[in-house]
């Protein structure tokens, strides 16, 4: 099950996706994963979503602070 957190920082990862002009193809190449992967976090049809290693890499990768992608207060 994705929790709320999850849902969160999946919803922020997108936002961020869109704004530096990023398809889901595009993402997972840079970050060296299956093609596939960053739509099964998306669709929220699986139980896939992001560990601390991939936020990092998202970070990286979009050039901003991992807290851009949590919330400022515990949900």
């Amino acid at each position: 099950m994705v929790s709320k957190i999850d849902k969160y920082v999946i919803g922020k990862v997108k936002e961020k996706r869109l704004e530096k002009g990023f398809s889901q193809s595009q993402l997972a190449f840079e970050m060296d994963l299956p093609t596939s992967f960053i739509g099964m976090i998306e669709s929220g049809k699986y139980e896939k979503k992001y560990n601390v290693s991939h936020l990092n890499e998202i970070a990286r990768i979009f050039e901003c602070s991992l807290y851009d992608l949590l919330p400022a207060k515990p949900l």
